[in-house]
């Protein structure tokens, strides 16, 4: 979003300490953890009822667990590796290290997860970890508990309420602009949270939910905060795939290969030993591009996921059954078709472990942050673990920020800038998709300077359009200067990771509206 602005026709105001813009994981427990702290609270979601990417999350939770072959410094350790060089180290230790209060947290207030024989939780391992440190629940249905749990406790929702402005005053939060049942409005408040999830809806296939569609780097960017590290878009290995499927698919959850499943080429041969020592759990982007590459060769579409010996698969992974028997699949005696599709975005919004953003009073967390955990690619199963960690830490900056008066000087409504969704998807599809080259971003800078529109906002859509749209400038153009494969960014043209760029690219709109790389600094170890 960005260009002109026009004056908005306000309809009605409130106010409230904190507003939180989104309803997963992240929002819900920032929302839950203020309220608790006597703040007033308001959550907003454009849905008409919760449908989150947590809701759809198998595989469950990193968290370190008491066994002597498991540590904090371990799992910081798996997850440095996985993000290629450019996690923060001190980030990583932090949330990692935040881990089990956040699970007692949840748990306080409802959750509950798999036990084994013994009472104690039941753990799995997933691709990039080292050891069994996964917790999970239902099974495969981890984050559908976590959703039912935070729905419960948390204040009611505003559905159907889509945020269209950061309203800010000499440089700093004084409110929200939103556009809801009640027509356009304006909540006066003194700390906004993103909490806005991903950016898959931009892929033709993708296993975000329709929502996904980058609304808070479309937000933060026009408040004046800075991106990074979207470039960096996990694609999942696994995900079902079904010829001339579009839209959300399901996820094939690689907890399968943790406990045995094995993924093989259409002739039935295994191929990921001979990519990576951790073969089938080779972290994610390994994976990815493997198949990707294979794919490329044999101008096949998918490859098979062999479970067949998975022990009592079916109960272990109901999730996975279900999905799988809905196509005309068993698990238990049928390989199972699978394809990598986009699946979460590594980078985001610019914040601390606190989800501070360089705006006072603007905080982000869940996979809208980019809070320097993820790196170049996403270690399984710490992105529900960040939104707890993170989520109950912005309430706490909120508190601090609670009762601050700032005068709102200006409401304008925004001229979006957009493209059309199925033109944008299959662009990004077929240029910037697992693999990369130069001449496919070159297309794809073509038809986004050529194909955008300018125009005030119309409906949701449109408002969904335009943010896609400027997550789509801003990854083509991180994308093109990286000119390197690092992490899940994988250009076809430069195979190997280039050490003078071990950094992040720093993002934001300069004064004329334009997209501009404003941090170029060399990294100086695995951060």
């Amino acid at each position: 979003m960005s260009g002109g602005w026009e004056t908005a026709p306000v309809g009605w105001e409130t106010g409230a300490d904190l507003v939180v813009v989104g309803g997963g994981i992240a929002g819900l427990t920032a929302a839950r953890t203020a309220a608790a702290r006597g703040l007033r609270v308001l959550t907003v979601s454009k849905a008409s009822c919760t449908d989150t990417a947590t809701q759809y999350a198998q595989g469950g939770i990193a968290v370190v667990g008491p066994d002597l072959d498991d540590s904090i410094e371990s799992h910081v350790a798996d997850t440095c590796v996985a993000g290629a060089g450019l996690c923060d180290e001190a980030a990583v230790r932090s949330i990692v290290s935040g881990g089990r209060a956040a699970i007692a947290s949840l748990e306080a207030v409802g959750a509950s997860f798999d036990r084994g024989a013994d009472g104690s939780p039941a753990r799995t391992r997933e691709g990039g970890h080292s050891v069994r440190r996964i917790i999970h629940a239902g099974g495969d249905a981890t984050g559908a508990e976590v959703q039912r749990t935070l729905d419960a406790v948390v204040p009611a929702v505003h559905f159907d309420t889509t945020a269209l402005r950061v309203l800010t005053t000499d440089g700093e939060v004084a409110g929200l602009l939103v556009r809801g049942p009640g027509g356009v409005g304006v909540v006066r408040c003194p700390t906004v949270l993103l909490a806005t999830g991903g950016l898959g809806q931009l892929f033709s296939c993708s296993t975000n939910p329709a929502g996904a569609t980058a609304d808070g780097i479309a937000l933060a960017l026009d408040a004046g905060a800075r991106v990074a590290d979207l470039e960096f878009v996990q694609f999942h290995p696994t995900v079902l795939f079904a010829a001339g499927s579009t839209g959300r698919r399901p996820l094939i959850s690689e907890a399968l290969r943790g406990e045995g499943a094995r993924l093989v080429d259409v002739t039935g041969r295994a191929f990921m030993a001979a990519v990576h020592p951790l073969g089938d759990l080779a972290p994610r982007d390994v994976v990815s591009r493997a198949i990707a590459e294979l794919l490329h060769v044999s101008g096949g579409e998918h490859v098979l996921l062999d479970a067949r010996g998975v022990e009592g698969v079916r109960d272990r992974f109901p999730t996975v059954t279900a999905s799988c028997l809905e196509a005309g699949i068993d698990p238990a005696t049928d390989l199972i078709p699978v394809a990598p599709a986009a699946h979460y975005s590594c980078g985001g919004i610019v914040t601390d472990t606190s989800g501070r953003t360089s705006v006072p009073g603007l905080l982000a967390a869940g996979e809208a942050a980019r809070t320097g955990l993820h790196g170049a690619n996403r270690l399984a199963s710490n992105s529900l673990l960040e939104g707890l960690v993170v989520g109950e830490r912005a309430a706490l900056v909120a508190a601090e920020r609670a009762g601050r008066a700032v005068d709102i000087t200006d409401v304008a409504l925004p001229t979006y800038r957009r493209i059309d969704r199925a033109v944008l998807q299959r662009t990004m599809t077929a240029d910037v998709g697992v693999v990369r080259d130069a001449a496919g971003l070159a297309e794809a800078h073509r038809v986004l300077a050529h194909g955008v529109v300018s125009e005030p906002p119309v409906d949701a859509r449109a408002v969904e359009d335009a943010a896609l749209t400027a997550a789509a400038e801003v990854i083509v153009l991180a994308a093109a200067h990286r000119r390197e494969s690092r992490g899940c960014h994988t250009r076809r043209d430069f195979p190997e990771r280039e050490p003078a760029q071990l950094r992040s690219l720093h993002i934001e709109r300069d004064l004329d509206g334009n997209l501009a790389i404003v941090n170029d600094e060399v990294m100086t170890g695995a951060r």
